[in-house]
């Protein structure tokens, strides 16, 4: 009896950190692909000063004569690869154990580009203009709240050795980084679905879906960061095998997301 009682409290917990380990490995290899985009479109192009050459996956790149503009876009590109290679690193227990000095001094640079990105995108959205027009300006400036946040948040508890609240925080903050790369992999993953650019306008992108994926990707994660840590504390097991099953398809959309970004968004251009 005794036996049968530790296996099936076991067995839930077992299936719930497969399904998380799962989870973050795919994102961790689709977040690397996205930073390796960057750098050979936006990084190298940057180096040869071939500028116009920003312009191939967003029409606010670059632009002739706006010197402040371009740099600000040239920050945000910079860091956006520096936050999407060192963002998982930071949630590694097996780096932050045995290489507890790189965890410290990759966290602060993490943290500085996370809180310098946001001002850039700030101007971005509201100077420059996002390519959703206004709703599409104030979700990212909402993502950009968030962002601030949650530097804020990790780093005071960083800072006051409350550990187990700044690895919550850097959790939220790893999500909400991840934003405008969640974006991108459940576009295509819509796509890849409807094989039409169905609920939204592609001249203006602007449309219902694009609404309601600015709030599922940029609000929604922060919610089920919530619910993370409540399954991870109970002990129901019923609540981990359903979240581990509602993980399991979120998963297994993403990777079809990142199958279709990678192969008709990123590498094309590169």
């Amino acid at each position: 009896m005794s036996s049968t009682k530790a296996l099936s409290q076991s067995l839930p917990n077992q299936v719930f950190q497969f399904s998380i380990r799962t989870w973050f490995i795919v994102v961790f290899m689709g977040q690397l692909i996205f930073a390796y985009y960057i750098i050979r479109l936006y990084g190298e192009s940057g180096l040869q000063l071939n500028f116009e050459r920003w312009n191939a996956q967003t029409t606010h790149g670059y632009i002739a004569k706006d010197l402040m503009g371009n740099v600000f876009f040239g920050v945000h590109v910079f860091f956006a690869a520096v936050i999407t290679l060192l963002g998982p690193l930071q949630l590694i227990a097996r780096i932050r154990k045995l290489f507890p000095l790189f965890h410290r001094f990759s966290g602060r640079i993490y943290l500085g580009s996370a809180f310098l990105i946001s001002l850039a995108g700030f101007y971005l959205a509201w100077v420059r203009g996002a390519a959703g027009g206004l709703i599409g300006s104030v979700f990212i400036s909402i993502n950009g709240l968030i962002i601030l946040i949650c530097v804020f948040f990790t780093l005071r508890f960083a800072l006051q050795r409350q550990l187990d609240k700044h690895y919550r925080w850097a959790i939220r903050l790893f999500l909400a980084m991840s934003g405008v790369w969640f974006f991108r992999v459940f576009l295509m993953l819509w796509l890849v679905i409807h094989q039409a650019p169905v609920g939204f306008d592609v001249e203006t992108f602007e449309g219902p879906f694009l609404n309601f994926l600015y709030v599922f990707v940029y609000i929604l994660p922060q919610v089920l960061a919530e619910i993370y840590f409540i399954t991870k504390a109970s002990t129901i097991p019923s609540l981990k095998f359903v979240t581990s099953l509602f993980l399991g398809v979120l998963t297994l959309g993403i990777v079809v997301g990142i199958a279709a970004a990678t192969m008709g968004m990123w590498l094309p251009v590169i």
